[in-house]
């Protein structure tokens, strides 16, 4: 047997934070070297933090970014570590994978293949390295190669694909594979999105056992820079065998997981591969001062074991809760912020908004205890009896048109999460505005003929005193609208989209309403259920906008919200033109909304108010990317804020 002793870590990293993100690194291996780790494999772009974005381009960065890779690589001994950075040749900027040991750099391996797609623009700072070639550059005084490289510690071939380099069909792991490379690492800052994560297992897997070698992925971890969550996976695998499978969305600022491999018997496998053909002679391959010294531990289990919330039927709503909940924690801290203000309506919009934000709190506090989290939010004033810690303030503000089961909703929903709440009585500014309004057009505003505006002013008074109150708290008051309504516009511009960051703008009505219900029966693991969400879970959505005895409900004013998304899917992720989304819902939806005609109505109005409402696509606060249904225009869905309406299309299904 030929044992070594294998490390995955990931690091809740930061942009442009210098020490902090060192300092991260080193207290990761440094728990390695206590464990007697060999190999340790770091996220991709952990030095700087993979969300530089612009920044990338400052010939400064880079060369500071060298700087602190040497100054870590000072700390390493004779273990291996690898770790991300950006590195700048005469040709550009290229995404690295720094191969750390013995106190220096010894070389860096390029990343091939970029990503360019959805909220990833790597094509806008990095060069893709072409396959076979390398280059001689310096760092820390040495000349090392950069490039495509495999590096060599005594016997043992270590090489790396670096996060996408894996996901394309001709994968650099197949010819480091005909290499003999025994070691695939892995660094990674692979986007999180709503089950994603068992895909991203199959790839490491897959490529571990096609390739015959022990594979070590490493993602990032957290809200990095602000719209973005990474899940932190960390993953050891050997000949397809899961050695080591770290939790996801841990809360901690660095996360190790260990294994012992058998290198010989991975040699072995990989000589029974029938269809791999040897053959090194296109590959630079360096070599390491020293050997990887033999490991006195038994070689690890293969492990099947998953955290409870991961092997249950609820997995999307637990990830729901969990990423959102840690993005929530870090945009907090990150921001030096002492809180979170939500103006909560009784509806279930602002109800989720308040209850993953107190969820962060529970969450961090589970998994690190009251006093890490104290260090963590150092401006907060924590209050550890209550659910939400006292991180929160809700506000239920009303108007004429506010009834009793709102507001009794609202004051329960925030007493269940233990946060200040407050009621507001808004109707004399509804009221003053109105007079003001109606005196400059000489006439008495009406619902027959004013409604849009008439509702709107109550929506965009709520805003200043919740802003107030933030401001006040030190807090970020979180915008409570949800994708369905930014995808047709239902919200109100400085009213109900007021906020730092728009938690839920990511994901769409007709889920929310479902999580909510899960939220209350059951509730994440370790948490369990919350029952005062009831009153939340019993209504009809409504905007509560209009007079009482109109009755208004937002499926009454738009479509049922399923069909909505139905719509959404189809036009915006698929982009189906009119005359083929109506073929894709007819007869079936046709059917249950009571006509070809009304189907044709609903579509009509989904297509013209999505091109009307980019504009207020375009303001709104940041949001999480939670899956690729995203309307996000800055980082997913671009679309022109001025447009033909899609007119022809909609002449094409008829009248």
């Amino acid at each position: 047997m030929r044992l070594v002793k294998l490390g995955a870590a990931t690091l809740n990293q930061t942009p442009l934070d210098w020490e902090g993100n060192a300092g991260r690194a080193l207290a990761a291996i440094s728990e390695a070297r206590s464990a007697g780790v060999q190999v340790l494999c770091l996220p991709e772009l952990a030095v700087t933090g993979y969300g530089c974005e612009d920044a990338f381009h400052g010939v400064g960065h880079s060369d500071r970014a060298m700087r602190h890779l040497v100054e870590i690589a000072g700390e390493v001994g004779d273990m291996v570590v690898v770790i991300g950075v950006p590195v700048r040749l005469q040709s550009g900027l290229y995404n690295c994978a720094a191969y750390l040991q013995r106190g220096r750099v010894q070389g860096f391996v390029a990343k091939q293949n970029l990503a360019g797609d959805g909220v990833h623009y790597e094509p806008r700072w990095f060069r893709p390295w072409p396959a076979g070639q390398v280059r001689d550059i310096q760092a820390g005084g040495f000349d090392v190669p950069i490039g495509d490289v495999l590096f060599e510690c005594g016997d043992v071939r270590i090489g790396s694909e670096i996060c996408e380099d894996a996901w394309v069909p001709e994968r650099p792991g197949a010819r480091l594979a005909r290499a003999g490379c025994d070691i695939v690492a892995g660094p990674s800052a692979s986007h999180f999105s709503l089950l994603k994560a068992p895909a991203r297992e199959r790839v490491v897997v897959e490529g571990s056992r096609a390739f015959g070698c022990a594979y070590l992925f490493a993602n990032a971890l957290g809200n990095e820079s602000g719209r973005m969550i990474f899940d932190g996976q960390r993953l050891i695998v050997a000949a397809g065998d899961v050695k080591a499978r770290g939790d996801l969305f841990p809360f901690a600022e660095w996360s190790l997981e260990t294994a012992v491999v058998d290198l010989d018997l991975l040699r072995m496998k990989r000589d029974r591969t029938m269809s791999l053909r040897p053959d090194d002679s296109d590959m630079c391959i360096v070599e390491l001062d020293s050997e990887l010294a033999e490991s006195d531990e038994t070689p690890s289990p293969t492990t099947s074991a998953l955290p409870a919330w991961a092997s249950g039927v609820h997995v999307r709503e637990e990830e729901f809760a969990r990423s959102v909940s840690l993005g929530l924690f870090d945009y907090l801290r990150k921001s030096r912020n002492r809180g979170f203000v939500v103006s909560l309506s009784g509806g279930a919009d602002s109800a989720a908004t308040a209850v993953l934000a107190a969820l962060s709190f529970r969450f961090a506090v589970r998994e690190l205890g009251i006093e890490e989290v104290r260090r963590r939010l150092p401006n907060a004033a924590i209050d550890e009896a209550s659910f939400c810690g006292g991180l929160l303030d809700t506000v239920y503000q009303a108007s004429a048109n506010s009834g009793d089961v709102t507001r009794d909703a609202a004051r329960t929903v925030g007493a269940g999460l233990g946060a200040r709440h407050s009621e507001w009585d808004i109707d004399g500014m509804v009221q003053g505005y109105r007079a003001l309004v109606e005196k400059t057009l000489d006439r008495a505003m009406t619902w027959e003929d004013d409604d849009l505006a008439l509702q709107n002013i109550q929506a965009r008074v709520r805003s200043p005193g919740a802003w107030m109150l933030a401001n006040v708290r030190g807090a970020l008051l979180l915008c409570t609208s949800n994708r369905s309504e930014a995808a047709v516009g239902y919200a109100t511009m400085d009213g109900d989209t007021s906020g730092s960051i728009a938690p839920i703008a990511g994901i769409d009505k007709n889920y929310l309403r479902a999580w909510l219900r899960w939220a209350m029966e059951t509730g994440p693991e370790g948490i369990g259920p919350l029952p005062f969400l009831a009153p939340v879970c019993e209504q009809a959505p409504t905007a509560e906008l209009r007079p009482r005895d109109r009755r208004q409900t937002d499926e009454d004013d738009l479509m049922p919200y399923d069909l909505l998304d139905a719509i959404e899917r189809l036009a915006i992720r698929d982009r189906m033109e009119p005359p083929e989304v109506m073929r894709a819902l007819s007869p079936q939806w046709a059917e249950r909304v009571g006509g070809m005609e009304t189907l044709r109505t609903y579509v009509r109005r989904f297509f013209s108010l999505w091109s009307r409402n980019q504009w207020k696509r375009e303001r709104y606060a940041p949001s999480f990317h939670l899956d690729d249904e995203n309307l996000d225009p800055k980082t997913w869905c671009r679309f022109p804020i001025l447009s033909g309406g899609f007119a022809e299309e909609l002449g094409e299904i008829g009248k």
